[in-house]
Order: C-alpha cells, then sequence, then structure tokens
C-alpha cells in the first residue's frame, strides 16, 4: 500500500468516523436512560433523510439547514414515541421490549416502501461534488461538513448534559432511577426527553449525510448495525466513548476497504468487535457513564 492511498484511508475512516459517532451517540443516551436497545433508531434515520430530501426538492430548503426543522421534529416524533410505545410496554420484559422496536422499525421502513416505493433518491447540491487535496488525500467537502457537523453536535450534546438541569436530571435517571424519583425528578418526561434527543441526534445525523448519500427505505440498516458495533466499544451507556467508538470504527471499515475486497471491507470491523466483547466487554472506555 502506497502512502498517499494510507492518508486517503485514514481521512476517509476520519470523516465517516464522526458520523457513527453521532448515530451512536443518540442510541447510547436512549440505553443509559431507558435501559432498551432501540432497533428503530435506523428506521428514524432514514425518516429524516426523507424529509431532508422533501425539503429540499419541494421547498428548495439545503439539507444543512433543514436541520433546523428536522431537528426538532424528530425531537418531537422520539418524545411520541416513547409517550405511546415505549412507556405503556415498560413493565414487559427486555426481550419483548426488543421486539417492539424491531416492529416499530419494520413499520417505519414499509410506511417509506409505501409512500416512496424503493426508489434510490439523491440531493444534489452545488457543493455535492466540492473537494480539496491534503498531501495526496482528497478531502469531500459534503464529508467533512458531516462530519464536523456531527462532532459538533455531539459536543453540544455532552455539554447539554453536563451544565443544564434537564441534562442532569438525564444523567441522575441514568445512574440511578429511584433515587431521581425519590428527589422529585419527573421520571416519565426525562425518559421522554431522553427519547426525544436521541431521535433528533440521528436525525441530525441522516440530514447531514444526504448531500452524498443516497434515500432509500433500507439505507440505513448499515448505520444501525455499525451503530451497535460503536455502542459496545465505547461501553453501553457511555456517551463520549460512542463518539470515539465511532471514529475507531470509521477508521477500521475505512483500512478494511483499503487492504481487503469491497465484499470483506467490514471484517475488521467485526474483528475488533468480537475482541472487545470477549476480553473487554464492558467496553473500550470502561463503560463508565458521563458524570
Amino acid at each position: 500500500m502506497t502512502g498517499g492511498l494510507l492518508l486517503q484511508a485514514v481521512v476517509s475512516g476520519l470523516l465517516l468516523g464522526g458520523v457513527y459517532g453521532l448515530v451512536a451517540s443518540g442510541l447510547s443516551l436512549i440505553f443509559g436512560v431507558l435501559r432498551i436497545i432501540n432497533f428503530a433508531h435506523g428506521a428514524v434515520m432514514m425518516l429524516a433523510m426523507y424529509t431532508t430530501y422533501w425539503l429540499f426538492a419541494l421547498a428548495g430548503v439545503d439539507p444543512y439547514l433543514s436541520v433546523i426543522l428536522t431537528a426538532p421534529l424528530f425531537f418531537a416524533l422520539g418524545v411520541v414515541i416513547q409517550k405511546v410505545v415505549i412507556e405503556p410496554n415498560r413493565s414487559a420484559a427486555e426481550h419483548n421490549q426488543l421486539l417492539l422496536t424491531l416492529g416499530l422499525a419494520l413499520f417505519f421502513e414499509n410506511l417509506a416502501l409505501v409512500l416512496w416505493q424503493g426508489d434510490f433518491r439523491t440531493v444534489r447540491v452545488a457543493y455535492s461534488n466540492a473537494s480539496f487535496m491534503i498531501g495526496e488525500a482528497l478531502v469531500e467537502v459534503p464529508r467533512l461538513v458531516a462530519s464536523g457537523g456531527a462532532v459538533l453536535m455531539a459536543v453540544g450534546l455532552f455539554a447539554f448534559l453536563r451544565l443544564t438541569d434537564v441534562g442532569k436530571a438525564l444523567r441522575a435517571l441514568a445512574e440511578e432511577p429511584e433515587g431521581a424519583a425519590l428527589v422529585g425528578i419527573n421520571v416519565a418526561r426525562i425518559r421522554a426527553a431522553a427519547f426525544g434527543l436521541g431521535s433528533a441526534c440521528v436525525a441530525v445525523a441522516g440530514a447531514l449525510i444526504t448531500p452524498f448519500f443516497y434515500v432509500a427505505p433500507d439505507v440505513a440498516e448499515s448505520f444501525n448495525i455499525m451503530a451497535f458495533v460503536v455502542v459496545v466499544l465505547g461501553g453501553m451507556g457511555n456517551f463520549m466513548g460512542a463518539l470515539a467508538g465511532g471514529f475507531i470504527v470509521g477508521l477500521a471499515e475505512s483500512l478494511g476497504a483499503a487492504f481487503l475486497p469491497g465484499s470483506l471491507k467490514q471484517l475488521v470491523v467485526f474483528m475488533i468487535f468480537v475482541l472487545v466483547l470477549l476480553f473487554r466487554p464492558q467496553g473500550l472506555f470502561g463503560g463508565s457513564r458521563d458524570r
């Protein structure tokens, strides 16, 4: 492998890793507070991508500006899902909750198929093909903006969790649910806020990637799988670990694509995943939640 190809793989991996980190951060937040693994996370991302696409196609809204609309809209959708679907079934067994979110994902994907069929759609804007060189590596501007925006969003959410009353309530509920209820925290409302924030995170990630990624009902399946891998690598419920894990997975996938045939490019990612499960099941960053 030449130095230029290696540099290109590293740059591409870091740009992709930021998006993975943001998707996984929302998933980790939901798990940390609600203690459920949300299989509908990727389907929510898919709906956000369609929302971004239609805002652009019908109203000419730039995909990046659409974040202003998609983030609050999908926060509200997450709150509704939590209150209507998840909260009434909190007493159900854990595997029943997993099946509930899986069923929700299937519902959203099939709803998208009914409404928009399975055609691939793309958003083409003036900067879709913009790029520049760093040494011998090509940096695509839309991917750079997506990765940078994902990191800024994740850092902003981290600051929100540490500095605001709602953020502190979220952390308290994640650490000790009974204690949080005893000190007067509205547990049901905070659970809804957690699901809403997780949905808003993945919606922002979806909006950020639409200038360079196709939109289809099954678009988010690979992101969903990678998000689960990232969350396990970073430590279940560890928010900043999820962001760091996103960069690790992005690098591993990109380097795997450079070293291995195309069909095996994710082999490196899953090898790391299996090794972490075997030797450090609490995750690379200790499994402790953000304090």
